[in-house]
């Protein structure tokens, strides 16, 4: 019995060890084969500009971009009128879209590129296709690389 306890604790320490060791430092960074690969910039939360929910801006926009322009909360057809159309745009599935009786309008994701600014990324609306989509994160990429995974 004293042995389940102390490999217990052994394996809780050896958890929470490993837990403190990925606190983050404001960036983050994957390792691929014990090689650190090149850090991007942590996602800052903002509130949406009627204080409704929580987005994200990973980055920062330039003072004379487009991206410097917009607000977490303005619809889609804002943005467009604001700052143009996109150049390409993905649309997928959340699993919201399989709760029953989900009428909201997160069921859908939406992810617009902007070349030489980054993405984008939208409520794609409800599993009916209705709804506004409203932006939740803003990803500066000047150069690219901001497509969700």
């Amino acid at each position: 019995m004293a042995i389940k306890k102390t490999l217990a604790a052994l394996a809780v320490a050896a958890l929470l060890a490993g837990c403190a060791s990925q606190q983050g430092t404001g960036t983050a960074a994957s390792t691929t084969a014990g090689v650190q690969t090149p850090s991007t910039p942590a996602a800052r939360v903002v509130k949406s500009r009627d204080g409704s929910f929580d987005g994200e801006v990973i980055g920062t926009p330039t003072a004379n971009s487009r991206f410097a322009k917009l607000q977490i909360g303005m619809t889609m057809r804002e943005v467009s009128s604001l700052i143009g159309a996109p150049d390409d745009m993905i649309r997928h599935e959340t699993g919201k879209r399989w709760i029953p009786f989900y009428f909201g309008n997160d069921a859908q994701r939406l992810q617009v590129i902007y070349k030489n600014e980054g993405c984008l990324t939208y409520t794609g609306g409800n599993v009916f296709g209705g709804g506004d989509s409203e932006l939740i994160r803003i990803t500066v990429a000047p150069k690219g690389g901001c497509l969700d995974t």
